[in-house]
C-alpha cells in the first residue's frame, strides 16, 4: 500500500501553502490558511503539525529548528523538491472527490419535526446575520484583492464565496417564510 497515494486534500492544502517556498512555521501556515476557512477547511493548530509531521515523514517537507532570543523556539518547515511534484500531480492529475456539505443548521432542519417552536425559525435568523456578515467580509476581501495582480485566484475564490454566500442567503430566507 503506498500511503503517498491516500493523502487527504487537507494534507495537499498544507503543502499549497507552502508552495512559494518560504519556510513558515505552523503558527504562520495557520494564518496563510484561514482564507481556506471559506470554502475548504477551518485548521485547528494541532492539526496544522499533524499533517506537517505526516508530510515530514513522507519527505515532502523539511523542517529546521529555530532559536530565538526572548521568545520560544520555533521550527520552520519548507516544501521539498518531492513536495512540490506531489503537489503538481495532485492539482494538475486527480479527479475531483464528490463535495460532502456538512451543514450544522440543515442537520437540525431533518430533525425539525422535534424541534420546539420558533427554535428552527430562530436559527436561521441567526444564520442569515452569520451570512450577512461573512458577506461584509468577503467584499473586503474582494476588493483589496482586486487591485493585487499577483492575487489573481485568490480573487476568484472570494468572489465565488461571496456569490455562494449570497444565494445562500436568498435559501435561507426563502426556507424561514415556509416555516
Amino acid at each position: 500500500m503506498d500511503t503517498k497515494k491516500e493523502l487527504k486534500n487537507t494534507t495537499y492544502a498544507v503543502l499549497g501553502v507552502l508552495r512559494h517556498g518560504r519556510a513558515l512555521s505552523g503558527y504562520d501556515i495557520r494564518k496563510e490558511a484561514e482564507t481556506l476557512r471559506y470554502f475548504y477547511w477551518s485548521p485547528a493548530q494541532s492539526h496544522i503539525y499533524a499533517e506537517l509531521r505526516r508530510l515530514e515523514g513522507l519527505g515532502y517537507v523539511r523542517s529546521e529548528h529555530v532559536v530565538q532570543d526572548g521568545r520560544p523556539n520555533k521550527r520552520l518547515y519548507r516544501i521539498t523538491t518531492e513536495g512540490q511534484v506531489a503537489f503538481q500531480v495532485w492539482l494538475n492529475t486527480r479527479p475531483l472527490e464528490p463535495t460532502v456539505v456538512k451543514h450544522p443548521l440543515l442537520l437540525r432542519l431533518f430533525f425539525g419535526d422535534v424541534a420546539e417552536d420558533g427554535r428552527l425559525a430562530k436559527l436561521i435568523g441567526t444564520y442569515i446575520e452569520d451570512l450577512d456578515q461573512s458577506l461584509g467580509q468577503l467584499a473586503i476581501v474582494e476588493e483589496f484583492l482586486a487591485d493585487d495582480p499577483d492575487k489573481e485566484y485568490e480573487a476568484l475564490i472570494a468572489q465565488w464565496n461571496y456569490l455562494r454566500l449570497a444565494s445562500e442567503k436568498e435559501i435561507a430566507i426563502k426556507i424561514l417564510s415556509q416555516l
